[in-house]
């Protein structure tokens, strides 16, 4: 009997290799945080194809109700070292989600300070860092029970952290403060204080050797250079109007960084030599935001905030080479890499929202610009404008196809942004003012005047 035994352990044995051996490998992802309809997107790298969206929350403006419980405003995304988990951040509802990236399953929620923007696991994945901007602290939270367990200070608005590979140091940009914050991960206290060059900075990256670490000045359209060995600012790009996020890929053995100009509906690619150059624009849709390179660098991809998906990028011809629908305003994008079965839709909705319609208004003479989008959101839609360099503390009105469609006042810089809800469903693109028709026009028009294309402040 005993050889017998021997045989069909033996044959048990040869049975789960082949087994072993059967089972596919585990496939990419690529992740957006979408803020009006409070998912994430989930789309497969090897199709170019969404498989479905991960729901938080329900879209606008459903979050008003008072008996609303999901969450509001998905922005942010971080993810641990093996890949295993996501993160969102969700700053309208002050929430950190975690997500198990084999089945799309929420498995633990924290809440936080007010306002988190960005969250990551430290190198080692023992903890997540979210930085809290509305206030001036980073929350450290336990990735197995969820619960917060301390807080750093930091200058007031961290907007984002992240960390060198050796795990001993942290670097945390600042959306209120022109500083840079460089953390001790030990010791969870801020050991430097680097300046900048504004106090708007909602992005980072590590170039690929961790030498330098780039962050994105949306504010002033520009990236800081610093170096993390000696903790000091080695140069500053201006980059252009609305200067999102940032990644890096490898294209003939050069090191290229990847610039998403929300302004200009470009990707602007730069050497990383000493005096980094210009030497690539990338069309895209509407307002870039997110962007994130795939682990072998043929890819890049890049979320659109106004085209309510993603598009991906060739870096070797630098241009566009596909389009994939997803959720509405998307912010932060990621790319994970061997996270889920080849084409697994598991736990995943079907999109539940449609295409954007989206138009960028200039000024005849100044330097006003404007960004507007419409979306449909159910039996009503909205219509989200930005305006940017306008005259400060200035009451503005919005006409659409010759009728009130709402009113603006600007900041002490310029800025002014706003939603309106109504039934606007038969606007449609039109790339210059003398392709719109009448009924399409947009106009803004400073304080409470008539609606006239020829004293208008913004037009389409």
């Amino acid at each position: 009997m005993k050889p017998i035994k021997r045989i069909l352990v033996l044959a048990g044995l040869i049975g789960a290799a082949h087994a072993a051996q059967a089972l596919p490998a585990a496939s990419d992802r690529v992740y957006t945080a979408d803020q009006n309809t409070n998912t994430v997107s989930v789309f497969d790298p090897s199709t170019n194809q969404l498989l479905g969206q991960i729901v938080l929350g329900n879209g606008r403006p459903d979050v008003l109700s008072p008996l609303y419980r999901g969450e509001i405003n998905v922005h942010g995304l971080g993810f641990s070292p093996d890949h295993k988990t996501l993160i969102a951040i969700s700053n309208g509802s002050n929430s950190v989600t975690f997500i198990d990236t084999a089945t799309n399953k929420v498995k633990g929620k924290t809440y936080v300070g007010r306002s988190p923007h960005e969250g990551f696991f430290t190198a080692d994945g023992k903890e997540v860092w979210v930085v809290v901007r509305g206030e001036d602290y980073i929350s450290v939270i336990d990735p197995h029970t969820y619960k917060e367990t301390r807080r750093i200070p930091t200058a007031v608005g961290p907007g984002m952290v992240q960390f060198m590979p050796d795990g001993k140091l942290a670097f945390a940009v600042s959306s209120f403060t022109p500083e840079v914050d460089v953390i001790d991960v030990k010791a969870h206290k801020v050991i430097k204080r680097i300046p900048v060059v504004s106090p708007f900075s909602p992005f980072l990256q590590f170039t690929p050797d961790f030498k330098e670490m780039w962050m994105t000045h949306k504010d002033v359209g520009k990236v800081t250079r610093i170096d993390t060995r000696t903790l000091a600012v080695t140069g500053v790009i201006d980059t252009g109007f609305i200067t999102n996020h940032l990644a890096f890929a490898k294209v003939g053995g050069q090191v290229r960084a990847y610039v998403s100009v929300g302004g200009e509906n470009l990707v602007k690619v730069y050497t990383t030599d000493k005096e980094a150059k210009l030497v690539a624009s990338i069309p895209t849709g509407a307002l870039p935001h997110g962007i994130w390179t795939s682990d072998d660098s043929s890819r890049v991809y890049v979320g659109l905030e106004n085209g309510d998906g993603s598009e991906v990028i060739d870096p070797a011809s630098n241009r566009v080479i596909a389009h994939m629908p997803g959720g509405q305003a998307p912010q932060a994008l990621v790319y994970l890499s061997h996270v889920a079965a080849p084409g697994s839709a598991e736990n995943l909705s079907k999109r539940v929202n449609g295409d954007s319609q989206s138009v960028s208004l200039k000024a005849a003479t100044g330097p006003g610009r404007g960004l507007l989008v419409a979306r449909q959101l159910g039996v009503v839609d909205a219509l989200d404008i930005s305006v940017f360099k306008l005259k400060p503390d200035t009451p503005y009105t919005v006409y659409l196809g010759g009728q009130q469609a709402g009113a603006l006042r600007t900041d002490a810089k310029g800025t002014a942004a706003g939603t309106m809800i109504g039934p606007v469903r038969t606007f449609a693109q039109a790339n210059a003012a003398a392709a719109a028709p009448a009924a399409q026009r947009v106009l803004v028009m400073e304080g409470s005047m008539a609606p006239d294309p020829a004293s208008a402040v913004l037009v389409n």
